[in-house]
């Protein structure tokens, strides 16, 4: 019996000897050498290996912690630099017309008979109303002639941007009747303002007929019209 048990005792040796060699083994094999005896170094992870987040790779896109969005810029505020667009002038409320910002126009008429027509454009980029009737000035004339009161028109004309407003001249009685006739060679027309008993503005001095035009006391004009079939009716 005695041998017996030292043959197993024998066997258990060796067994442990093989254990410990093998250890030994491996630690020799990852090229740093050999460790102390019995303690084997972790297998290094291949390339293909995901990385732990606690190994200081980048974290997958699920697991990453959202980064706060830019706030969007903020419009530029108007009128602040040189690309904010300018802004525009106001149109909602009508001006007076007057000599500035108008083009006016004396042209003859051969029907009426020795009447002439003036037409006054708007020029400006605001609506302007031609109140009452235009002061005509003619020559060295110191003062205006009347207006024919049947022509005045329902309401104010307003005139658009671009826009004509109309009235006729009479220069002289067609029938001859008319007394102190001479002939003029300048023109000056004044804008009346909302009261009607003043000019306002500047005046407009259109241009006549080389020959001039003949004048007499039978002198008048009409309102201010919207249309010119309505300013040559008198």
């Amino acid at each position: 019996m005695s041998g017996l048990r030292t043959s197993r005792t024998r066997l258990a040796g060796a067994a442990a000897t093989v254990a410990l060699a093998a250890l030994s083994l491996t630690a020799c094999d990852d090229g740093t050498g050999v460790e102390s005896e019995g303690t084997a170094k972790p297998t290094v992870p291949t390339a293909t290996a995901p990385a732990s987040p606690s190994s200081g790779a980048p974290a997958s896109a699920s697991s990453a912690p959202e980064t706060p969005s830019a706030p969007s810029a903020s419009p530029a505020p108007s009128g602040g630099g040189g690309t904010a667009s300018r802004r525009p002038v106001p149109s909602g409320t009508p001006v007076t017309c007057e000599g500035s910002t108008t083009s006016t126009v004396a042209a003859p008429l051969s029907r009426p008979l020795n009447h002439l027509l003036l037409t006054v454009t708007n020029t400006g980029n605001r609506s302007c109303h031609l109140y009452g009737y235009p002061a005509v000035r003619f020559g060295e004339a110191q003062a205006v002639p009347p207006a024919v009161e049947d022509s005045r028109p329902q309401a104010v004309v307003t005139l658009k941007p671009g826009a004509s407003g109309y009235a006729s001249v009479n220069l002289s009685a067609a029938d001859g009747s008319g007394t102190d006739g001479h002939t003029v060679n300048s023109l000056t027309v004044y804008f009346h303002g909302r009261s009607g008993d003043e000019s306002v503005g500047t005046g407009a001095h259109p241009r006549l007929p080389a020959k001039g035009v003949h004048v007499d006391d039978s002198l008048k004009v009409t309102y201010w019209q919207q249309s010119m079939d309505d300013a040559v009716r008198w």
